[in-house]
């Protein structure tokens, strides 16, 4: 048997995800509706700049999500220079994709965060 919308139960942490990363913006576009071509917002594209979660990782496995990309949607006018180190404000992701290795992040706001060393 194969139950149905299993998905919907699912829940991603993307705050806990967060915690030790980085994100570096490196361009921004409009947000269009797929279907109707309504305007969304602004997606905003990022690079995982640090990452430093600790990952559950078998013996002699490191894992990383360092320098990969992410968007966020963002639902407002957002104008953030590339370079800016960000954090999107009440974000929402979800998991999908074949190998449930993809990444859907929508938000209220982003906000510039100052760098560290």
């Amino acid at each position: 048997m194969a139950l149905k919308k299993l998905n919907q139960f699912l829940k991603f942490d993307f705050e806990e995800f967060s915690k030790g990363k980085v994100y570096q913006t490196i361009g921004t576009s409009e947000w269009k509706d797929y279907e109707t071509k309504a305007h969304m917002g602004v997606k905003v594209e990022a690079l995982i700049a640090k990452d430093n979660t600790p990952y559950k990782q078998k013996e002699g496995e490191h894992v990383t999500n360092a320098f990969e990309k992410i968007t966020f949607k963002i639902r407002k006018a957002a104008s953030i220079p590339v370079g800016s180190w960000v954090m999107p404000v009440n974000a929402v992701a979800v998991v999908y994709g074949d190998y449930r290795n993809q990444l859907s992040v929508t938000a209220d706001d982003i906000r510039t965060i100052q760098k560290s060393n």
